[in-house]
């Protein structure tokens, strides 16, 4: 090659007479002519720029042979190509997030010479520096408001080691996050129906505290305030029309303790309900029995046995029936109705016309009997659990139907009166709360039939309902842990799946590392 070539007499009569000219004039008869050239004189160099090209033979047979050597730095060197002068070190990330890289030299012959320097100027050479990181100078703060945060140890290989104090109490700490510092007590309801519940110190450390304020001003601390209650007050009266109403003891505690009186004869009263009847008509019964006239002269409920029982033959009885005359009778079916009236049973022992008003009336439910008269039943109504599970009966009056309470268990609240009461239960104001810290909660349906209905909310939004904490999205990749010329890729972004985001170098997706960056390059 380079090489012109001539044959003159073209015969075979003639071979090797051809000529071999080089370029620069140097000939040869029948071979090739021994060239000089320069392989370094190529334009463009071989060696490209900023590097030196030597070629110590420039015989055409000796090709192959130039030297390129770097400018920068004439020791390094390379036959037959350009030599690698450069290697900038930073191109690897060597100090991590935060930092500054600085290749000074940037040749093969300097491995090591970089240097790291921190934001607030700190620097280390051929490693990265120990920077100092205040956790506590995050924005916002890592506490939260109203408390105060200290990092003790600000390196940075000394991380999760902040400590936050509430301001309301500096003994109250928590490491690594933000402390506990209030607990209303009043979300409880401690003070129950019709009171007013301050807590004035909101504070884990002041349990107890909390005011319980009656409508009257009565007040208690750590505890239900005991009101007054003049259940005579109510309207219409208790006792009904014609009778005195009293309430000797007004306290909340003291209820069911009110007393009523006949207006006609106070010594007639009953507690808790009014008088049964304050004008007896004791005739009305039929006492007398059949074919004898009844007279009661005085009405009055405390005067009794005061009738008259007068026969056709005038013979007179007060307070019994008369004897008229000899034989049997059966009072239980002389008259009627009978004397004991519907739902009792009836028994005459002696059916002598001179043994009467001997007859006895049992109850045939509850309890009860008498002589003479209709009994007064008493049915415990809470004996038939008409309350359910869960709540306590109380019947105020054995002797009245549909007058029983059902009252819910604590922590539940309720009562109602003839009926099973519904129940209440904020199933958020159990401590700790059921949704964990940072998420807020909410009960819609604080009744027995909505258990697990409360909801847990993150800060962004994301929600779980039926008894779960909510599964919080954090993208670990968004603060960009890798660095520069590294893919980020967090797998799992729930809160509770921290540390696992993988860094893949950009130059080689095979060199990877989880949970912070990679070493790609060297």
């Amino acid at each position: 090659m380079g090489q012109t070539c001539n044959d003159p007499m073209q015969s075979v009569s003639s071979i090797g007479d051809f000529t071999c000219e080089c370029a620069n004039g140097v000939k040869a008869t029948g071979a090739a002519a021994v060239c000089e050239t320069d392989e370094c004189a190529a334009t463009p160099s071989p060696c490209g720029a900023d590097q030196t090209c030597t070629d110590p033979d420039t015989a055409s047979n000796k090709l192959h042979d130039f030297e390129c050597a770097c400018n920068s730095d004439m020791s390094i060197k390379k036959v037959d190509g350009p030599a690698t002068c450069d290697k900038d070190e930073c191109s690897s990330n060597p100090c991590g997030m935060g930092q500054t890289c600085n290749d000074p030299s940037q040749t093969v012959s300097s491995i090591g010479d970089f240097t790291c320097t921190c934001a607030n100027g700190v620097v280390a050479t051929g490693a990265a520096a120990t920077c100092e990181t205040d956790e506590c100078a995050a924005t916002p703060s890592p506490c939260g408001a109203d408390q105060t945060c200290t990092d003790p140890d600000t390196a940075s290989n000394k991380l999760h080691d902040f400590e936050c104090a509430c301001n309301s109490d500096m003994s109250i700490k928590k490491v690594d996050g933000p402390a506990t510092c209030d607990k209303d007590e009043c979300k409880s309801d401690p003070c129950g129906m019709g009171q007013t519940c301050n807590d004035p110190v909101k504070s884990v450390k002041a349990i107890g505290d909390f005011t319980c304020e009656c409508s009257n001003g009565v007040k208690a601390t750590g505890a239900a305030a005991t009101c007054e209650t003049d259940e005579c007050a109510a309207t219409p009266s208790p006792c009904g029309a014609d009778q005195t109403c009293t309430d000797a003891n007004k306290a909340s505690d003291k209820l069911h303790d009110f007393e009523c009186a006949c207006n006609n004869d106070m010594t007639m009263k009953k507690v808790d309900g009014p008088v049964t009847a304050c004008v007896v008509d004791e005739c009305t019964s039929n006492p007398c029995g059949m074919g004898q006239t009844c007279v009661d002269a005085d009405t009055k409920a405390s005067s009794t046995n005061d009738y008259t029982c007068e026969c056709a033959n005038g013979v007179m009885a007060i307070g019994k029936p008369a004897i008229c005359e000899m034989g049997s009778i059966d009072e239980c079916t002389a008259t009627n109705p009978s004397p004991c009236g519907a739902d009792q049973d009836c028994t005459d022992p002696n059916t002598t016309g001179a043994s009467l008003m001997d007859f006895v009336c049992s109850c045939r439910t509850g309890k009860g009997s008498a002589v003479g008269a209709a009994a007064t039943c008493e049915v415990n109504e809470c004996d038939s659990n008409p309350c359910g599970a869960g709540q306590d009966c109380t019947d105020v009056m054995l002797t009245t139907t549909g007058d029983f309470e059902c009252s819910c268990r604590l922590p539940k609240t309720g009562k109602a009166t003839g009926m099973a009461a519904t129940c209440e239960f904020d199933e958020c104001a159990s401590t700790p709360s059921p949704c964990g810290m940072g998420q807020k909660c909410v009960d819609p349906v604080k009744t027995d039939a909505s258990l697990k209905d409360y909801t847990c909310e993150c800060p962004n939004g994301v929600k779980a309902t039926g008894a779960a904490i909510a599964s919080c999205d954090t993208d670990e990749c968004a603060s960009s842990p890798c660095g520069v010329d590294q893919t980020c890729n967090d797998p799992n972004k729930a809160s509770n799946m921290l540390h696992d985001f993988e860094c893949t170098c950009n130059s080689d997706p095979n060199l990877k590392a989880v949970d912070g960056p990679a070493t790609c390059d060297k």
